[in-house]
């Protein structure tokens, strides 16, 4: 974080879910309700896991807080908002200021260079990157790790090096919520950690609340939250004691 960036307020509520249900195939013989009646509040300072079996709900509910697909009922605010009548240039310019996405794969551009695939959510956002844009998203490949391999492509990266650029990406908006899913899912163990690191270190220094998808019990015992999700509920939303933090 440079000297001009004003750090956020760590105890600012991110995200607020209501009452939220998420159902499919909707007044057809088929619908089937997936998430049901759901509360959950996250502020910045939050870095929470969110734990559950395969079909547990957690990819649709993934989807709903990243604005990628709307709840059948209740309310999600984003920062104050409540989204769920929203109109869809609005949903969509929310989603790309407030939220990051870092998925298990990194899902980079290969024709792109690092530089270039960080530098994507701006160049969505406004088009061509302004200089200042441009000194972000390099300053951010070098808090990775990446500094000098700015001009490489994809596939002159390692797994662990393409998974930071993933990182830097979600990260040039400045996201007041990072959704990581699965993010350490394909690295080898070494790499792993250093991701997790990052992220845990994000976090703090930008205020950005993270949300963890994950199936390793390792990563989840070290996050400071985990909201255990059972067949589309929320079964417990537990805070690590002070000794593992």
């Amino acid at each position: 974080m440079s000297e001009h960036d004003v750090a956020p307020d760590r105890g600012q509520e991110v995200l607020r879910l209501q009452g939220l249900r998420k159902s499919y195939n909707v007044g057809k013989p088929t619908e089937i309700e997936v998430l049901h009646g759901l509360d959950l509040r996250l502020q910045r300072s939050d870095f929470a896991a969110l734990v559950g079996a395969s079909g547990s709900g957690k990819s649709t509910l993934l989807n709903v807080i990243g604005l990628l697909d709307q709840p059948t009922a209740g309310e999600l605010f984003l920062l104050g908002e409540p989204t769920r009548g929203m109109a869809e240039a609005r949903r969509t310019a929310l989603r790309g200021s407030a939220i990051g996405f870092v998925f298990q794969f990194h899902h980079l551009i290969q024709a792109f260079t690092a530089l270039e695939n960080v530098l994507m959510p701006l160049m969505a956002a406004s088009g061509k990157p302004t200089p200042a844009q441009a000194a972000q998203a390099r300053a951010l490949l070098a808090e990775v790790g990446l500094a000098g391999l700015e001009q490489r492509k994809p596939d002159q990266l390692s797994g662990g090096q393409q998974q930071r650029v993933a990182v830097a990406r979600a990260l040039v908006t400045r996201p007041a919520l990072l959704l990581a899913d699965e993010p350490t899912g394909n690295l080898d163990s070494k790499s792993a950690a250093e991701v997790f690191q990052l992220l845990r270190r994000f976090n703090r220094e930008f205020g950005c609340a993270v949300l963890l998808v994950t199936h390793d019990a390792r990563l989840s015992g070290q996050c400071d939250r985990t909201i255990t999700l059972v067949d589309g509920s929320i079964e417990s939303d537990t805070a690590a004691s002070q000794e593992r933090r």
